[in-house]
């Protein structure tokens, strides 16, 4: 299901990501959401859910990295 705000997120989101990533993380679940709605558009066996939160780590590791056990913004 979308998210509203970045409090609805799972908190093994909110415990890890800065509130830039969380917004970042929020908005691509949300557009997977409603891409991927199609189980035609997907890969594999991934539920919608999967293939959302996929998405979602995958458009914060654009702007993000892992240092250590912190993400921080790339430069």
């Amino acid at each position: 299901m979308p998210y509203k705000t970045n409090d609805d997120l799972p908190k093994n989101v909110t415990n890890v990501l800065p509130g830039h990533a969380q917004d970042i993380y929020r908005e691509a679940f949300n557009s997977a959401w409603h891409q991927y709605s199609d189980p035609k558009k997907r890969q594999g066996d991934d539920s919608l859910e999967e293939t959302a939160h996929k998405v979602a780590w995958a458009a914060v590791k654009h702007k993000y990295e892992k240092v250590d056990d912190r993400w921080v913004a790339k430069r």
